[in-house]
């Protein structure tokens, strides 16, 4: 169980603390944040988008996450896997999203990795699952022993910018975990849904 900080918003609704510090992070924080995912799009996203966040707020790039999954056809791997210099420039010309070398290319870069993945691990959900921890923290930490474990092996298959830190980050975002606030209004419908959630693989 995690204690922290919360806060009632003018609607009544009791969030953690940073779920109200901005009105982009109200609807993100109650029906998207600690919710499991087991579709691949959406955890290749969740994953490029923490590397793209790396040096800045994530509600930089929450504003710009509608132009991200443009430019990147819905984060659909298969179809980044197959980007090429042409569209290095080109998304490096486009105003709307991080326009940063490193990170474009990482993410092309993880995209061709995470074919990889899939075929070996049957999906990314199947292998991003398998880092959920048996018992659920007592405190809010930025990193854990799983997330170190999925940063080292997302390394050794040749992924980049994927630290512990942004690896929990991805967890928490995910539903890997649920590190609500035990005192937020959200925390028990996370944890319901967590609970009848079908764990890929």
């Amino acid at each position: 169980m995690i204690e922290g900080t919360v806060e009632t918003g003018d609607d009544g609704v009791t969030r953690c603390w940073w779920g109200t510090s901005a009105p982009d992070y109200v609807e993100y924080h109650d029906i998207e944040w600690g919710f499991p995912v087991g579709n691949d799009n959406l955890l290749f996203e969740k994953l490029c988008l923490e590397g793209f966040q790396s040096g800045l707020s994530w509600l930089t790039i929450l504003r710009k996450r509608p132009a991200f999954r443009e430019v990147f056809d819905g984060f659909d791997y298969v179809r980044v896997a197959e980007f090429v210099d042409a569209d290095v420039e080109r998304l490096l010309r486009d105003a709307r999203i991080v326009r940063h070398r490193g990170k474009i290319e990482a993410t092309i870069n993880n995209a061709r990795r995470s074919l990889d993945l899939a075929d070996e691990f049957g999906s990314l959900g199947a292998y991003f699952w398998q880092f959920e921890p048996d018992a659920p923290a007592d405190e809010l930490v930025a990193t854990t022993d799983e997330s170190k474990a999925m940063a080292k092996g997302l390394k050794k298959r040749g992924f980049s910018f994927v630290g512990p830190t942004t690896a929990y980050a991805f967890m928490q975002a995910m539903g890997i975990v649920n590190d609500h606030v035990t005192a937020c209004d959200v925390w028990p419908e996370v944890d319901a849904a967590r609970a009848s959630f079908a764990r890929p693989g």
